[in-house]
């Protein structure tokens, strides 16, 4: 029944001591239920490429190889180096969507951040994050795009299994009565323009004057020659839903998101630091997205500096291991590299950032 599904398995175990016996325990359970499985890095890479940015693309072209051929996505969504889960496994989610194959995650704690997030603080009866802001999503266990897009299981690798394996069996009865699903997200809602749509990706959406800055941000595109978009903007074909309800919010909003970026030309994300060593997981969703889908990508940092210069370590003899023996990236890019490998990311400020950008974009792209 399931010798047609190819399964990835996604999560941070790469980076773990004991993580490929832990990948291949998942491979052989699902196996067993006669899944087929493809592991991230079980192909011949160029790991002895003296330019270690090479070592990288040589992963990420695999990594595009296997999703291609995947026909769902099993991700591990436990935190990792801060309150968020894994932003290379997110960016993979994020492809996963792009393509519409099946996406499954599972955490050990389905809470939502409120209970996890220690950084957040109460005051006057409101709670904030650590950038001073009202807590975005607090009611939420994940981000709004990870909560949108992915069926979310409390417990581990082989209860999210056994939830897949019930939906399939679900869907092969429904074959056999007259319902019909739509996939209603399908393509453009906006016709290209005379110039090319830029996707605002960052984490303004989360603060209190996010749409000032956003509008400000707007106007440096359009000096740039740039239509610009932001996630607080509400896509052509998208209506807010009005809810009390955290995940017909959240669903709500990955919609909206997810159309910005069908309808982009390309996207400039914000890939600082957010609730720890990694960036926001809506940027990280909407980065894996927009790749899939042939969007250009433009990523921008304050610190570009490879991310074994940002992440505390135990040193090259130790395999570059942090606090918690998981490895740092060595591949000379400012952070995973799902980023690196697929976009031009440059530090300064946003305006001139959309200076290079806009050069860039235009010597490749004469419309």
């Amino acid at each position: 029944m399931f010798e047609n599904e190819k399964i990835y398995i996604a999560g941070p175990e790469c980076f773990y001591t004991g993580g490929p016996a832990m990948l291949n325990v998942m491979r052989r359970r699902a196996e067993s239920f006669g899944f087929q499985v493809t592991l991230p890095n079980e192909h011949p890479l160029d790991m002895e490429n003296p330019d270690l940015k090479k070592r990288a693309d040589s992963i990420f072209e695999d990594l595009k190889l296997d999703m291609n051929e995947s026909t769902a996505i099993i991700a591990d969504l436990e935190a990792y180096r801060g309150s968020e889960a894994d932003s290379g496994t997110i960016y993979e989610i994020g492809m996963a969507y792009a393509r519409g194959i099946r996406c499954y995650g599972y955490t050990r704690d389905k809470r939502p951040l409120t209970w996890k997030d220690q950084k957040y603080v109460m005051k006057d009866k409101l709670v904030y994050d650590e950038r001073g802001n009202l807590a975005p999503y607090k009611e939420l266990p994940f981000s709004p795009c990870v909560v949108g897009s992915t069926k979310i299981v409390e417990g581990d690798f082989d209860d999210c299994l056994k939830m897949m394996m019930t939906d399939i069996e679900e869907e092969y009865k429904m074959a056999g009565t007259r319902k019909q699903s739509l996939d209603k997200s399908d393509g453009r809602t906006k016709k290209p323009g005379a110039r090319p749509v830029v996707y605002l990706s960052g984490l303004e959406r989360y603060d209190r004057d996010g749409t000032e800055k956003y509008e400000i941000m707007k106007k440096i595109c359009d000096k740039y020659g740039m239509d610009a978009y932001s996630p607080m903007d509400w896509a052509e074909g998208v209506t807010k839903v009005e809810t009390e309800n955290p995940y017909t919010a959240a669903a709500n909003l990955l919609d909206n998101y997810q159309q910005h970026i069908r309808n982009c030309d390309l996207i400039v994300a914000d890939l600082n630091n957010y609730k720890g060593f990694e960036c926001s997981n809506d940027v990280g969703f909407e980065c894996g997205m927009g790749f899939q889908l042939g969007k250009k990508l433009y990523g921008y940092m304050d610190d570009t500096s490879p991310v074994k210069y940002r992440i505390p370590h135990l040193g090259e003899e130790l395999e570059f291991r942090d606090m918690n023996g998981c490895n740092v990236e060595n591949f000379d890019y400012p952070l995973n590299l799902m980023f690196g490998c697929s976009m031009n990311i440059f530090q300064g400020k946003f305006e001139e950032i959309m200076e290079r950008v806009s050069a860039d974009y235009f010597a490749e792209n004469v419309r």
